[in-house]
């Protein structure tokens, strides 16, 4: 399910709402100028969120509610710097200076204020990846029901709109002009405003009263408008902090932008980002894995390759990485390496995406036996509920390859009936009826293949031979125009069929520019060797 729109179009809470009536698991990404958040959902329930450059501080929190001492934080700080994937929560949890039950509950707090904050943006955009998962490590999930998070929200949405009047940054810096104190009876402070009422000092800014509060955005901000309103305070200035160029902060900031960047598609963004941290830190994982996973989104494997071998060994030997770097293997033709990456990443055998990949690469080296047991310890996987349309894809060709053109179609036919607008199973279905000599029932998973988003080259390709096999030229054209424009390197055979076409209406240049590009796909195809031969003793 993709879901993606603009904020001034529709509000963030009712997509949230959407999500969570659908069912729907997934990540839903926000952008809001430089800003960016999160919400992971399972099941429709919100498990995940967080925003960027919105520092939680949990450790902070916790000193100042006494649940931990400054000596226990400073420690897991420490200690961190060692663990650089693992988080101060589950540090201290380890070190035993903190209950499971705590943690749980202020990361819930945590995560609901994050939901709160973006519901507050009105601008930007939104995108919904179904499926994907917190991927980083040490990351404490919660189970919240999104209605139970929409009232709050859309309360605090409305009273949001009059605290910002007074304080729409959070870089101002406020000054006490009247005591309360001395203002009479009559004046009585919430809880809020005495917590924050002896920070305000003409120095601190908003952000640094939150800091050191522990009341979050929105109570720290009712509290001071509050104040404000009373005439107790007014506005000093405004200051903004610069971080210092190549600190620990900075360097984590420009890393989760850069992540942030690449999950909302903005890929040259996200390569200047990370491309900035590894110029300060050379051996950071994450960026040289992303920038990897670019590289692959971008049609570069030999370069996907480089970076996921830049990675530190610790973490290049992970079944994820082991995995992309298959795959990048794969697309470079370098199928004895994708082999070996494959074997390293199933050293954890739970993981049935290494099969799926396993069973593509046999395809690749004409394995098709093979192909069809790592297929078949995938459907296996008790991880797998539902294979995934790949599956059915490969496993109609694997077994259409091994001869066994039954099982082959009914593979696809059941794939199609979870998957009904998968463009690989309806082409690879409808060619191993073509082998059955069913071609009306195969031209009608082709028509079906060239009308979703994005269509297969290889069904226009397909449709474009029967065209031909049936002596309808001016159709086969159309269709090879269409699948060559898709996909340029699809096959020599498309090229010399266009070329004949050129020739046969005396467009004798394009027929040899046509022909030239079949013999750079094939240099051993000798009837294009022919042809161009012909035309130029001709």
């Amino acid at each position: 399910m993709a879901i993606e729109g603009a904020l001034q179009d529709v509000s963030l809470a009712d997509i949230c709402q959407l999500l969570g009536m659908g069912r729907k698991t997934g990540c839903l990404s926000i952008t809001d100028r430089s800003n960016f958040g999160y919400i992971y959902f399972r099941n429709g329930r919100v498990i995940h969120a967080s925003v960027l450059n919105r520092p939680d501080r949990l450790g902070e929190v916790l000193v100042r509610k006494r649940i931990i001492t400054r000596e226990e934080l400073r420690a897991a700080v420490a200690q961190q710097a060692e663990q650089r994937r693992k988080r101060i929560g589950e540090i201290l949890l380890e070190l035993g200076s903190l209950q499971p039950d705590v943690l749980q509950e202020h990361v819930r707090r945590q995560i609901e204020e994050a939901v709160y904050h973006l519901f507050t943006w009105v601008q930007g955009s939104f995108h919904f990846d179904s499926g994907q998962a917190p991927d980083e490590d040490g990351v404490f999930l919660v189970d919240i029901p999104p209605e139970s998070l929409l009232m709050e929200g859309a309360r605090r949405v409305d009273e949001w709109t009059l605290v910002e009047k007074k304080i729409p940054s959070f870089d101002i810096v406020f000054q006490v002009d009247k005591d309360p104190e001395g203002a009479g009876d009559d004046v009585e402070l919430t809880d809020a405003q005495r917590k924050v009422l002896p920070l305000i000092d003409g120095l601190r800014t908003v952000t640094e009263i939150v800091q050191e509060c522990g009341l979050g955005d929105f109570d720290t901000g009712k509290a001071l408008y509050g104040l404000v309103q009373g005439g107790f305070i007014s506005r000093a200035g405004e200051y903004r902090a610069v971080p210092e160029p190549g600190a620990d902060d900075d360097l984590q900031e420009r890393l989760n932008l850069g992540i942030a960047f690449y999950r909302s598609g903005m890929l040259e963004d996200a390569t200047r980002e990370l491309t900035e941290v590894l110029a300060v830190d050379g051996r950071e994982a994450r960026a040289h894995f992303v920038l990897g996973l670019i590289a692959l989104r971008s049609g570069h494997p030999e370069q996907a390759i480089a970076r996921f071998d830049a990675m530190p060994a610790e973490a290049r030997s992970k079944p994820t990485v082991q995995r992309n770097r298959a795959l990048a293997f794969v697309l470079a033709g370098r199928h004895d390496e994708a082999l070996g990456a494959l074997e390293a990443a199933g050293a954890h055998p739970e993981d049935p995406e290494v099969h799926l990949l396993a069973a593509m690469t046999r395809l690749e080296v004409h394995d098709a036996a093979r192909a069809l047991d790592e297929l078949r310890a995938y459907r296996t996987s008790p991880k797998v509920k539902k294979p995934s349309p790949a599956y059915y894809a490969y496993t109609a060709l694997a077994a259409a390859v091994a001869g066994d053109l039954e099982y082959a179609v009914a593979v696809g036919r059941e794939g199609l009936g979870h998957y009904p607008e998968s463009g690989p199973i309806l082409v690879n279905t409808g060619a191993v009826l073509e082998r059955l000599g069913e071609m009306s029932a195969a031209e009608a998973l082709y028509k079906r293949a060239v009308a979703v988003t994005p269509a297969p080259p290889q069904a226009h390709k397909n449709l474009g031979d029967q065209a031909w096999a049936r002596g309808d030229h001016e159709s086969a054209r159309v269709q090879y125009e269409k699948a060559v424009k898709l996909a340029p390197r699809l096959g020599d055979d498309v090229f010399l069929r266009l070329g004949t076409l050129a020739y046969k209406d005396n467009d004798r240049d394009v027929a040899r520019l046509l022909w030239q590009r079949a013999l750079e796909l094939n240099a051993d195809n000798e009837a294009v060797r022919a042809n161009l031969e012909s035309l130029e003793t001709g």
